[in-house]
C-alpha cells in the first residue's frame, strides 16, 4: 500500500492559544530547531513523480503522455521549498503562542528533544522506497507490547493518520483548482465538481493510514529507549505539546497547499498553450481540448509526499510527535 506520506502531520484542527500568535522571526527559530526545512526538502525530490501519477490514474479525464509530461514539469516547478516555507511560517506564526514556543524549544533542547529531531530527519531522508517499505510492512520492526502501546499512543496524541489524510486531501484540491486558475476556467466550478469524500469514506482512509503510520513511527524511533518515548508522549499529552502539534500541522497544510495550487497554475498554462497549438493545427470546427481536473484518490491509492517523521516536529511530512 503505496502511503502518500505527507509530511507526519499533526493534528488537521487548527488549536489558537489564548495569548494570541507570534511573530513571524520567532515561529522560524522553532521552525528551524525542529528541522522542518531540512524535513520537507527531502520530500521534494520525489513529488514531481508523484503528481504525475495522481493525474495518471485518474479514470475520469485520461491525459495523453504529452500532458502528462507537462504535469511533472509543473510539479517540478511548484513543489520547491520557497514556496513552502512562505505559506508555512505565515500559518505557523499565527498558531503559536509565546508559551507554547518557549515550552516546545525547551523540549527540543532536552536530549530525548535532540534525537527525536535527528530520528525525523533520517526517516525522512530514506526516500521514498524505502519510506514504502517501512509502511507497508516489508521492513520489519519487531516491537514489544509495552513498546507497541507507546508507539500507538503517540500515533493518537499527534492524530497522525487523521492529518496524514487531511494534508493530502487539501493539497490535491489545491492542485485542481490551481490547474483551473492556469487553464482560465472557473475555479469554483471545478472546485464543486472534484469529488470530496464523504464523512463514512474520510474515516475509512484514516483507518486505513493507521498501521502504516504506527510501522512508520516505530522504525523512525527505534533507537529511541521506552524512556524516551514517555517523555516524549508527556510533551505531547501537556497543553504546550497539543498547542504545538496543530501549529506544525497548520503550518504542514498550508505549505503544501501552495506548492499543489501553484503547481496547478503552473500546469494550467502549460495545458492552455498545449491546447491552443493543437487547434492551431486543425480545422477551425474544432474546439480546444478543456484541460483535466483531477479527482482526489485515496491516499493509499496514490503515493503520498515523504517528509520527515512525525513532527515531534509532520508533508512529510509522513506522522508522528512534534519536532
Amino acid at each position: 500500500m503505496k502511503c502518500f506520506l505527507l509530511l507526519f502531520a499533526l493534528t488537521a484542527a487548527s488549536v489558537r492559544a489564548a495569548d494570541g500568535p507570534v511573530d513571524i522571526d520567532s515561529a522560524a527559530q522553532l521552525y528551524d530547531a525542529a528541522q522542518v526545512r531540512q524535513q520537507v526538502r527531502a520530500a521534494l525530490p520525489g513529488m514531481p513523480d508523484q503528481i504525475r501519477q495522481l493525474f495518471s490514474r485518474d479514470p475520469t479525464s485520461p491525459l495523453s503522455e504529452t500532458q502528462l509530461t507537462l504535469v511533472r514539469k509543473a510539479a517540478e516547478r511548484g513543489f520547491r521549498i520557497d514556496v513552502f516555507e512562505t505559506a508555512a511560517l505565515v500559518a505557523f506564526a499565527h498558531n503559536l503562542d509565546a508559551d507554547t514556543l518557549a515550552r516546545t524549544r525547551q523540549f527540543l533542547g532536552t536530549d530525548v528533544g535532540r534525537r527525536m529531531v535527528e530520528a525525523d530527519v533520517a526517516a525522512a531522508e530514506l526516500g521514498t522506497a524505502n519510506i514504502d517499505k517501512v509502511m507497508n510492512g516489508q521492513t520489519p520492526v519487531t516491537l514489544s507490547s509495552k513498546r507497541a502501546a507507546l508507539i500507538e499512543r503517540i500515533a493518537q496524541d499527534t492524530r497522525a493518520a487523521a492529518s496524514n489524510v487531511q494534508i493530502y486531501l487539501a493539497m490535491a484540491q489545491a492542485v485542481a483548482v490551481g490547474t483551473a486558475i492556469g487553464s482560465g476556467q472557473d475555479p469554483n466550478a471545478v472546485a464543486a465538481r472534484t469529488h470530496k469524500p464523504s464523512d463514512a469514506e474520510r474515516a475509512g482512509m484514516e483507518q486505513e493510514m493507521q498501521a502504516p503510520m504506527q510501522r512508520f513511527l516505530g522504525y523512525s524511533y527505534r533507537n529511541l529507549s521506552d524512556a524516551d518515548l514517555k517523555r516524549l508522549g508527556a510533551f505531547l499529552e501537556s497543553a504546550a505539546g497539543r498547542h504545538y502539534v496543530a501549529a506544525y500541522n497548520a503550518a504542514m497544510q498550508a505549505g503544501y497547499e501552495a506548492m499543489g495550487r501553484r503547481t496547478g497554475e503552473q500546469l494550467g498554462e502549460s495545458l492552455r498553450e498545449l491546447a491552443q497549438a493543437e487547434l492551431d493545427d486543425v480545422p477551425p470546427a474544432r474546439s480546444p481540448p478543456e484541460p483535466a481536473s483531477p479527482e482526489i484518490p485515496a491516499p493509499h491509492e496514490t503515493p503520498m509526499p515523504h517528509e520527515g517523521p512525525v513532527p515531534h516536529d509532520a508533508p512529510g511530512g509522513t506522522q508522528g510527535a512534534p519536532r
